[in-house]
């Protein structure tokens, strides 16, 4: 296994990488939430912000394993309100491609931060 840091990303708040390349061809990306790594803070706005602000984070980590979100095959989505699903793939969709990944998206009580999205994936070399 080996770990995939970029400063182009929030750097990981607690006792985890930003990815992980299993060595199997598999690529492993922690949940990103929406944090701006210029900023320290949360993307302004709301849940299209976020949730492009957090795939900006996902691509950026991508880019440092020499990947990009073509090669994402699944994605999870964490939503604080399921109500904001619509608008979350409306963003979403900008940034994905057929054929898309697979997907799972659910509705959590939390997220780190009060973060209204958090996206974490997986890519295949």
């Amino acid at each position: 296994m080996k770990p995939i840091s970029t400063d182009k990303a929030p750097a990981a708040i607690g006792p985890y990488s930003q990815a992980i390349d299993s060595g199997s061809g598999l690529v492993f990306l922690s949940g990103q939430i929406p944090i701006d790594p210029a900023t320290g803070s949360f993307a302004e706005g709301g849940i299209k912000e976020q949730t492009r602000q957090s795939l900006l984070n996902a691509q950026a980590i991508l880019q440092a394993a020499g990947l990009s979100l073509s090669n994402v095959v699944k994605t999870t989505v964490f939503l604080a309100d399921m109500g904001d699903f619509a608008a979350m793939n409306e963003v979403y969709a900008q940034f994905f491609t057929e054929p898309f990944p697979a997907r799972s998206a659910v509705a959590v009580k939390a997220l780190p931060k009060g973060a209204l999205v958090e996206i974490e994936c997986v890519a295949a070399r």
